[in-house]
């Protein structure tokens, strides 16, 4: 197994278009000719546009793009700017008269990064589509949906961290498997369990670890809950391969990537959480759906940890690579 660059996955393109003035942003995974796509949702707030016809009970065959955007469900806009684009460059389903691109998406919260007044709109899910046309490599941290994401906000903003988008692929053979994720936890994230982001102590030398703080604040669960990061919270992503899979096969795969959310995010797919994993396959690489599994649960643990290895501090929200103590 070797890494690879997630853009030499065949058949797929990357897009993203930020207001880093605003603290928001969308990303697009493109595939034009059509991914076999599914979907799993975790966290008991999820946003999110077309994931019902991912079912495998539904005709829906393929998936030409998914978004992960900011902005809430105001953000959803976006994936209308996506079907614009795409429909100008005919990708999407002939219907004689025009072509009916199948876009899905999912959104985080990130309005109070910058300004909540401007969300990820149809101009620039346009703008992240012709930015993933020109098939650029990938841009981490404060890129595209991870611009105004945020984590560690269980004690409140004071607290808080910056965290971002973050990318990894692998390589077996002949299969590739990659994974995009935007990381706007409401807990830690850890690296090999160890906490090296998340809500900070009280003197800013250490971190609170979310779980144990809320364990022992559990009786207040009003007052928790209250002001301080409800809706706040979400990791969204998309893992892309060329394994040839069935819809069915393809939502497992969604599934079991889930597990490198809950892996590298303590705590995971909670009540205000809004997790969202998509799943694309795109290819005729016949292999063992487990291994494909694993390899995605790997490659989502560990772009969950690039998303904030990459991310800058941004409208007050310090990032790893300036924090004052351990976690480096």
């Amino acid at each position: 197994m070797e890494k690879i660059e997630i853009h030499e996955i065949p058949g797929f393109l990357f897009g993203q278009a930020e207001d880093l003035a605003a603290g928001t942003g969308c990303t697009v995974i493109l595939c034009p000719e059509g991914a076999v796509t599914g979907v799993d949702v975790r966290g008991g707030s999820p946003g999110t546009r077309d994931t019902d016809a991912l079912d495998p009970v539904c005709n829906r065959e393929v998936v030409h793009s998914v978004v992960l955007t900011g902005g809430s469900a105001f953000g959803l806009d976006a994936a209308g700017g996506v079907m614009k684009k795409l429909e100008e460059e005919r990708i999407g389903r002939d219907v004689n008269v025009t072509v009916v691109p199948n876009v899905c998406a999912a959104v985080l919260f990130d309005l109070k990064c910058g300004s909540m007044e401007i969300r990820p709109d149809g101009a620039m899910g346009y703008a992240a589509c012709e930015d993933a046309l020109k098939g650029q490599p990938f841009r981490e941290g404060n890129a595209g949906a991870g611009t105004g994401c945020t984590i560690g906000k269980i004690r409140g903003a004071e607290y808080a961290m910056k965290g971002g988008i973050g990318a990894c692929a692998f390589r077996q053979g002949e299969l590739m498997v990659g994974a995009i994720v935007a990381c706007n936890a409401m807990g830690d994230v850890l690296e090999n369990s160890r906490i090296i982001a998340g809500a900070r102590n009280d003197d800013d030398t250490g971190f609170a670890d979310t779980e144990a703080w809320l364990v022992s604040n559990g009786q207040r669960q009003r007052d928790i809950f209250s002001g301080k990061y409800v809706g706040e919270n979400t990791v969204i992503g998309c893992v892309v391969t060329n394994a040839a899979m069935t819809k069915s096969q393809a939502a497992k795969l969604a599934a079991v990537a889930q597990n490198g959310i809950a892996r590298a995010v303590r705590p995971a797919n909670a009540t205000f959480d809004g997790d969202c994993m998509f799943a694309m396959c795109r290819g005729t690489v016949s292999f063992d759906p487990d291994a494909v599994g694993i390899l995605a649960a790997k490659a989502v643990e560990e772009a969950i940890i690039r998303s904030v290895r990459k991310a800058q501090s941004l409208h007050g929200r310090i990032a790893l690579r300036d924090l004052p103590f351990g976690g480096k």
